[in-house]
C-alpha cells in the first residue's frame, strides 16, 4: 500500500511537468539546430549565414568558405551536440539508477578510465582505427567505474554517495597520473593531452559516422528503459514490488552509461560536470518522471556542449580555449554547491 502511495503520488507529480517537458524536447531540437547553424559561421575564419545555406544546397569543393563549413566545421559542431546529449543521458541514467545525485561520468572514474585506455592506444597502438578505439574506450570507462565502486563499497556500509565521489576522486587522480606517465615515456603527450583538456578540434566525418550509431542506439536503449530508471529512482524495494527486474535494469543501464561515455570521450576527451549539471537541470524542469528526464537531457545536453564548442572558438580567435576548462567554471560551483547540500542530508 505504501508502495502504492508513493506512484500515485509520484504519477501526480509527473503530471503537473508535461508543458515544460514538452516544450523542450519539442522546441529544443529547433533551438539547438539554429545554434548549431550560427556555430558554423563563428571561428578564426568568420562566414556570412548565408554561405552555410548556400554550402547545404549548392557545395562546391572550389569555394573555400564552402569546404571550411562542410569538412571542418560542421562535423564539429554536430559531435559536440552528440556528445552532449552523451554525457547528459549517462549523468542522468546513472543518478537515476544509483539515487546519487552527485553521479557523473567524470566523477565516478569513466572518463579517466577512457583516457588511460586511449594513452595506452596512442604509446603501444598508434595509428589504430576509430572503430577499435571506441571498443577500448568502453574498456577503460568500466575499468573506472569498476575500481570506483570495488573502492567505496570496501567500507561498512557500502557505496554511500559521499563515498563514490571519494573514491572517484582518487582513482580519476591515479589514472590521470598513469596517463600522464606513459604519455611522457612514450613521448606521445601531444595526442594524450587533447583527450586530457577536452575538445571538438579534430572531430571529423568519420568519427562522427562511427560514434553515431553507439550513441543513438544507447540514447533509445535509455529512452526505453526510463520508466523502469524512473521506479528505481524511488528504491529497489518499491521497485521490486512494482515487478521491475531490477538486477537486469541495472546491468542493462550500466551497459547503456559505458557506451555513452565511452564514445564520447573517444571523441572529445574527459569533459566533466555535463553528465552532473544538465541531469539537475532537467529534473528541476520537468519533474522526476525519467521518460521526460532523458530525452530532455539529451536536448540540454547537446545545447550545453554545442554553446561551450561556440565560446571555445570565439573567446581568443585564432586560439581555441578547451570546452572542458569552460564548463568546468560552472561545474565545480554547481558540484560544491551539491556536495554541500548532500551534506546537511545526511
Amino acid at each position: 500500500m505504501n508502495a502504492h502511495n508513493k506512484s500515485v503520488q509520484t504519477k501526480h507529480k509527473y503530471n503537473s511537468r508535461i508543458l515544460p517537458a514538452l516544450m523542450i524536447i519539442l522546441i529544443g531540437p529547433a533551438v539547438l539546430f539554429l545554434l548549431m547553424s550560427f556555430s558554423v559561421t563563428k571561428g578564426a575564419a568568420q562566414v556570412p549565414i548565408n554561405a552555410v545555406w548556400d554550402a547545404f544546397f549548392n557545395f562546391n569543393p572550389d569555394n573555400t568558405q564552402h569546404l571550411i563549413i562542410i569538412d571542418l566545421r560542421l562535423p564539429r559542431v554536430v559531435a559536440s551536440a552528440l556528445v552532449g546529449a552523451a554525457f547528459a543521458v549517462s549523468g542522468s541514467v546513472m543518478q537515476g539508477t544509483t539515487r546519487n545525485p552527485l553521479a557523473d561520468s567524470g566523477l565516478m572514474g569513466l572518463n579517466a578510465g577512457a583516457g588511460f585506455a586511449l594513452s595506452i592506444c596512442f604509446a603501444f597502438f598508434p595509428g589504430m582505427r576509430y572503430t577499435k578505439i571506441i571498443m577500448v574506450s568502453f574498456a577503460g570507462a568500466a575499468l573506472g567505474a569498476g575500481l570506483v565502486n570495488g573502492i567505496a563499497s570496501m567500507r561498512r556500509g557500502g557505496a554511500t554517495p559521499m563515498r563514490l565521489v571519494l573514491a572517484g576522486a582518487a582513482v580519476s587522480s591515479l589514472l590521470a597520473a598513469l596517463s600522464q606517465g606513459i604519455a611522457m615515456y612514450f613521448d606521445v603527450a601531444q595526442n594524450v593531452m587533447f583527450w586530457t583538456v577536452g575538445g571538438v578540434a579534430g572531430s571529423n566525418w568519420e568519427q562522427v559516422r562511427i560514434m553515431f550509431p553507439w550513441i543513438t542506439g544507447a540514447l533509445l536503449g535509455a529512452i526505453a528503459l526510463s520508466r523502469s530508471i524512473s521506479l528505481l529512482s524511488l528504491g529497489e524495494d518499491t521497485a521490486k514490488g512494482l515487478g521491475i527486474n531490477t538486477t537486469a535494469v541495472n546491468i542493462l543501464c550500466s551497459l547503456i552509461v559505458l557506451i555513452l561515455a565511452g564514445s564520447a570521450v573517444s571523441v572529445v576527451g574527459a569533459v566533466g560536470f555535463v553528465g552532473l549539471i544538465i541531469p539537475h537541470l532537467a529534473r528541476f524542469l520537468v519533474g522526476v518522471d525519467y521518460r521526460w528526464v532523458i530525452p530532455s537531457s539529451a536536448v540540454l545536453g547537446a545545447v550545453l556542449v554545442v554553446m561551450a564548442d561556440l565560446g571555445s572558438r570565439t573567446l581568443n580567435p585564432p586560439f581555441e580555449t578547451p570546452i572542458g576548462a569552460l564548463i568546468s567554471l560552472v561545474g565545480v560551483p554547481f558540484f560544491l554547491y551539491l556536495a554541500r547540500k548532500q551534506r546537511r542530508a545526511l
